[in-house]
């Protein structure tokens, strides 16, 4: 019999420090983690980092995916690993980007998300 299990959950917060502490191990560059929580349901955390080079960002990228395959059983999904120039991972409750500190510059995604959500307004 051919049973589908769900993949076990973890907590955003545990899946947050699992990928700190490999950014971190992988000597990511300029670590931001972002809360989402009041902002967007895409996830409940970003976390943004660079490395130096392409090489390096495909290095902590495939670290950084080892690690969360393992503790997760499911792993991530992936963009931008064939030229690792930023590379995007979706572990789910936790989206990470890891960007060429140019390609990081150009696109300033802390500006963006770090910032207030504008009042909504009723319509009447």
């Amino acid at each position: 019999m051919n049973k589908s299990r769900a993949a076990p959950k973890v907590s955003p917060e545990k899946l947050l420090g699992l990928v700190q502490e490999s950014l971190d191990v992988a000597k990511a560059l300029e670590v931001v983690s972002i809360p989402l929580a009041g902002k967007s349901s895409i996830a409940d955390h970003m976390v943004v980092a660079s490395g130096r080079s392409s090489r390096h960002v495909g290095a902590i990228s495939h670290q950084l995916l080892k690690k969360l395959k393992k503790a997760t059983d499911y792993g991530a999904r992936t963009e931008g690993l064939p030229h690792c120039d930023w590379v995007l991972i979706d572990a789910g409750d936790v989206i990470v980007h890891i960007f060429r500190p140019e390609v990081r510059e150009f696109y300033n995604l802390e500006k963006m998300w770090m910032a207030e959500r504008p009042d909504e307004r009723i319509a009447v």
